[in-house]
């Protein structure tokens, strides 16, 4: 049986006996009913695992020992930030979901014109904590011991202008290049612009090119904004990071 592998929100690195975080309880607690004496693995967004032992074990209440310590590095060497257009439905949650797992570092949930979700501050803040859990569950799952961030709801535009060294990719069908034929990655990697189920408007297309923006092209078919999305990262890693 697979040790099952819980987040703890805060540094491990000195802590010999530590009580769960009330999510990590639930999980184990209530979920996976454990009990004292099974084994957990443990990771704090360090870059690091711990090895642990359940010492006591409740609903509601998990205390565990720390054996040991070891550093596991997963990460890709290709660095990505998501801007992603925010999606109707569950679709958002799967691309959230699916690109912490293909080694995205940084998620910018966006606004764009042909957006069609409508949230208001209370709902916005519900949406970003709900993100964030959906994260540490995919790091659970697939083994990354750093958290990719999730940052704050953004306009499109705003983003776009924000400056930095990474390349800015752009998905579109008139692009020169394919990913694979991309030129040159920098050394702080990729930003890369998902847009909306409607696609960017033509002014939002004029602000990525005004913003420095390389057009890529994903091949022949048009894409769903989830399936772009993991398409685009996919091909990405096996091109320059860590899927082989």
């Amino acid at each position: 049986m697979r040790i099952p592998r819980i987040y703890h929100p805060e540094p491990l690195m000195n802590v010999k006996d530590c009580q769960l975080s009330e999510d990590g309880a639930n999980h184990v607690g209530r979920v996976l009913r454990m009990q004292a004496g099974q084994q957990l693995e443990l990771f704090d967004g360090s870059n690091h695992i711990y090895n642990a032992v359940i010492t006591q074990s409740s609903k509601k209440n998990v205390e565990v020992e720390i054996l040991s310590r070891q550093f596991d590095d997963r990460e890709s060497p290709l660095s990505i930030h998501l801007g992603q257009v925010i999606s109707r439905g569950d679709r958002m949650e799967f691309t959230i979901q699916k690109s912490v797992e293909l080694g995205v570092n940084i998620i910018t949930p966006l606004w764009s014109e042909r957006c069609g979700v409508k949230l208001d501050t209370e709902r916005m803040d519900k949406k970003i904590q709900q993100w964030k859990k959906i994260v540490i569950s995919a790091c659970e799952q697939c083994g990354r011991n750093v958290i990719p961030e999730i940052r704050p709801m953004m306009k499109l535009q705003d983003w776009c202008a924000e400056q930095d060294k990474a390349l800015k990719l752009n998905l579109h069908p008139r692009a020169r290049y394919s990913i694979k034929t991309l030129p040159h990655i920098p050394k702080e990697g990729v930003r890369l612009l998902i847009g909306s189920e409607g696609g960017l408007s033509p002014q939002e297309i004029a602000q990525t090119e005004q913003q420095g923006f390389t057009e890529v092209l994903l091949g022949k078919r048009i894409l769903r904004t989830e399936t772009a999305a993991l398409t685009a990262i996919t091909a990405l890693q096996v091109c320059f990071g860590d899927l082989t």
